[in-house]
């Protein structure tokens, strides 16, 4: 299970995160929610790794104590930019995640069909990678991050930030629906999101950031409440249930 204790990230003599308790639980979805510069990517990038803490855990171990190879096979991260500068055909790149295993050639194409098909970039399969539109190209590296995993369960973590910054509106829920069924088969997902509206329809709980620290944490219900989306992005909005799902609707005045 991965976690944050007390986490705190300095960055030129500037504290960019303080304060930070976290625990990813198997079968959620955690959104992560914040104005620019409030510290999302800061705090991913310590979960991930790639900032050395001694104070990110992976079960009961530091994560920095992980070696890449194990880390590999409970951990995937999707970044905000991922780039290739080859022309790999879209089953290779996605083959990438599988890297880590020693599960067979067999077992690996159907895991990575089955990540192709979740992403809906199945019919690109055989297209060259750099051919393909940013928004393709964000939804093969989300098949990737899948396969590496795939299918999902217990102990696992995937963090993504920001996978639907590129898509449509269609392809944004294609794409939390992949995530959220991955969810529901036991890993723990972080997501950073911009969009209120799909962390409310998505999200088991939302973290809201500001300024680097946690303003709240809970249910989308209990966060995405008018006084706190105006404290935190200066924002007025109405919050309505939803009618056909009941989750919050957030209605800019």
């Amino acid at each position: 299970m991965l976690r944050a204790e007390n986490l705190s990230v300095e960055r030129g003599g500037k504290v960019v995160l303080k304060d930070i308790n976290l625990m990813l639980k198997p079968g959620e979805m955690l959104g992560v929610l914040g104005p620019n510069g409030a510290g999302k990517s800061t705090l991913l990038g310590a979960l991930s790794g790639e900032l050395k803490t001694q104070q990110v855990w992976l079960d009961d171990t530091l994560l920095a104590q992980w070696n890449a190879a194990q880390r590999a096979k409970r951990l995937a991260v999707l970044a905000q930019s991922s780039t290739l500068s080859f022309a790999f055909k879209v089953q290779e790149v996605v083959a990438m995640g599988r890297l880590p295993h020693d599960s067979g050639q067999q077992r690996d194409t159907e895991i990575i069909r089955a990540a192709l098909e979740a992403a809906d970039v199945i019919h690109l399969l055989d297209r060259s990678y750099l051919a393909l539109s940013g928004g393709e190209r964000q939804r093969v590296h989300l098949a990737r991050v899948l396969a590496q995993l795939w299918p999902g369960e217990g102990g696992q973590s995937l963090l993504l930030d920001e996978p639907t910054s590129m898509l449509d509106p269609l392809h944004q829920h294609t794409t939390l629906h992949a995530v959220r069924e991955f969810a529901n088969r036991g890993a723990a997902v972080l997501v950073i999101l911009h969009d209120l509206n799909l962390a409310a329809r998505y999200c088991d709980r939302v973290l809201l950031l500001e300024s680097g620290r946690p303003y709240a944490l809970g249910t989308p219900e209990a966060v995405l409440v008018p006084e706190a989306l105006k404290a935190v992005f200066g924002l007025e909005v109405l919050v309505q249930a939803h009618p056909e799902r009941g989750h919050p609707l957030i209605i800019a005045r």
